[in-house]
């Protein structure tokens, strides 16, 4: 049988309850599609990327949750084309881990630069 191929997206507005919405949108669908052992890396994905998009582009943001061939992709897209700040956190430093979070957690990940200035930071995971 061929693996589920499936698609959801959501658009939010820039404010900080945007963010627990984003962890409701992922969790609900990836138990949705029997996929609950994913929920809490996913989760914490999206939070990481869903806050930077809120604190460092300050654009409503959208969320693109999609599986095909086994493979479970988060996408977190906003007006901004700053891409994510790759710099190693201080010890002392209480920001700057969010990134390295979300390669430990996922497969891979990266960005996608957009022609309108817009970008995707996206991360995959095994489905």
């Amino acid at each position: 049988m061929p693996a589920a191929r499936w698609s959801y997206d959501l658009e939010l507005h820039p404010q900080p309850q945007s963010v627990a919405g984003a962890r409701r949108f992922v969790s609900d669908h990836l138990v949705d599609h029997d996929l609950p052992h994913l929920v809490d890396d996913v989760r914490l994905v999206v939070s990481e990327l869903a806050t930077n998009a809120l604190l460092h582009a300050g654009t409503s943001f959208g969320i693109l949750l999609w599986a095909r061939g086994g493979l479970v992709v988060l996408e977190v897209r906003d007006g901004s084309p700053d891409g994510p700040s790759l710099g190693a956190a201080a010890d002392t430093d209480t920001n700057g881990r969010g990134i390295a979070l979300v390669g430990a957690l996922s497969r891979d990940w990266g960005v996608t630069d957009y022609v309108d200035g817009a970008k995707s930071v996206w991360a995959s995971f095994d489905g």
